[in-house]
């Protein structure tokens, strides 16, 4: 069974631990360097953001779910960023976190979603896609933060 509840500052070090896997994996995320406890609860901090997270029965944190409002959005657009424990993908984790961010973005006032994906990231294009998201754009020839360059897709989800 999985519980979703608000994620909080005493959360931090679990999911930058969670976090931290998948970056070291690496092909997934944009991120490419590891982040802190600390770094994660100034993220948190943001105006108008909400985080939740996915615990299994014994407490463990199975992944978690933020929106946060970006600058480069349209108006009434919020960011979403979804990270799930490697080896835990397809058991509904997502699925159940993005009801509760939805109902979160409403009550913020937010009108849709959106998620910038790796190109490359086949998983996550389909989580996105599956949840109703819907092409809005294509972002080519990034650059990540350790200089790989990599295609994005923008999808967007309207409430």
């Amino acid at each position: 069974m999985i519980h979703i509840r608000r994620a909080g500052a005493l959360d931090t070090r679990a999911l930058a631990e969670l976090l931290n896997a998948i970056i070291a994996k690496g092909g997934t995320t944009a991120m490419v360097s590891p982040v802190t406890a600390r770094e994660l609860q100034g993220w948190m901090a943001a105006p108008d953001s909400a985080w939740h997270l996915a615990e299994g029965e014994s407490g463990k944190i199975k992944g978690f779910q933020y929106i946060e409002p970006h600058p480069d959005l349209p108006a009434g657009g919020v960011d979403v960023a979804t990270f799930v424990r490697l080896g835990e993908t397809g058991f509904g984790i997502g699925s159940a976190l993005f009801e509760q961010t939805k109902r979160a973005a409403r009550d913020l006032g937010y009108g849709h979603i959106h998620a910038i994906i790796r190109a490359d990231n086949s998983g996550g294009l389909a989580y996105y896609q599956s949840r109703g998201f819907e092409d809005f754009r294509r972002l080519p020839n990034c650059t990540l933060t350790d200089g790989t360059r990599v295609d994005k897709v923008w999808k967007r989800f309207e409430l």
